[in-house]
């Protein structure tokens, strides 16, 4: 580990963290009846008021230059707007530990793009860890009593919006915290994310607004995702994808699924078990990650 990417590591380790309880208190929430796009688009206003705000008092937003506003707006529409209609609705059909399983294996996504886009050879260890990841997948689902219709339908949303709209995000920031800095990049993000969420808001939306919605458990699990997981989260890894990396950094993402069954084994008694077979599953996926972006990469020769 290079010293000065050492505060890199360290915020990378931050925002999995936060990350791992995001998928519990999203799982709250949309078990618990709450409207989907209601909580969603709050937690986008409430990310990027409080990140304008603040620009404003420390002037950290960079003005951005007229040619670059379609890559933000691209960046925006794979994360949080894509990304979060997968996720959310995904978490709907299966479970937020299931969910993070999923989102756990976007850097086996990742190096498929890298060999698609920057030739880089698809090693004997990179195939056994993508391997070893996909088996741990399907154990956990065995455990879970097998793949129903509508886990399904969870599994492929999470798999065609949340890792898909991942995998647009990383590369696009890649090239943008190149020239403007991650608070700028953020901001931006969650004010395209929340004009992007208002006609859902408002036509699917606004009709959950009611009592429950307003109350303090609800609340504060929303000003939580929005403070924490938007504001602060996406900021840290920003920075640290142009400090190390996307496929170093998403190693990190690899841990979000145990912080996830830890936190709600904690906090929901009875909500997850740690079954062998479980445990097993979810050992196999980090694994497999892990093997996935310790290997070197190395580009193909032109013949």
């Amino acid at each position: 580990m290079k010293p000065n990417n050492f505060q890199a590591y360290i915020f990378a380790l931050i925002a999995i963290t936060a990350w791992g309880f995001s998928f519990i208190w999203e799982d709250y929430l949309i078990k618990n009846d709450i409207e989907i796009f209601a909580f969603i688009f709050e937690r986008m206003l409430i990310a990027a008021v409080i990140l304008w705000l603040v620009g404003l008092v420390t002037r950290g937003v960079q003005k951005v230059h007229k040619k670059d506003f379609k890559w933000m707006f691209l960046l925006a529409f794979g994360e949080p707007f894509i990304y979060f209609l997968g996720e959310n609705f995904g978490i709907k059909y299966t479970s937020g530990v299931m969910a993070a399983i999923i989102i756990a294996t976007i850097p086996l996504f990742c190096t498929v793009v890298d060999r698609l886009l920057y030739k880089f050879k698809l090693t004997l260890p990179k195939v056994l860890g993508c391997l070893l990841s996909l088996i741990g997948i399907v154990l956990f689902v065995m455990e879970k009593g097998g793949m129903g219709t509508s886990q399904l339908k969870g599994i492929l949303l999470l798999l065609f919006f949340a890792v898909g709209g991942a995998l647009i995000y990383s590369y696009v920031t890649r090239e943008m915290i190149k020239k403007y800095s991650a608070y700028t990049i953020v901001t931006y993000q969650f004010s395209f994310g929340a004009l992007l969420f208002l006609p859902f808001f408002l036509l699917f939306g606004i009709k959950g607004v009611d009592a429950q919605f307003m109350s303090y458990d609800v609340q504060s699990k929303i000003l939580a995702l929005a403070i924490l997981c938007s504001c602060m989260c996406f900021g840290l890894w920003a920075y640290c994808t142009g400090k190390l990396g996307v496929t170093r950094v998403s190693i990190f993402s690899a841990l979000i699924p145990l912080v996830s069954a830890i936190a709600a084994y904690f906090l929901y008694p009875g909500q997850e078990s740690f079954t062998p077979l479980k445990i097993a599953g979810m050992l196999l996926t980090i694994i497999g990650v892990i093997i996935v972006q310790l290997v070197k990469d190395v580009k193909t020769k032109h013949i």
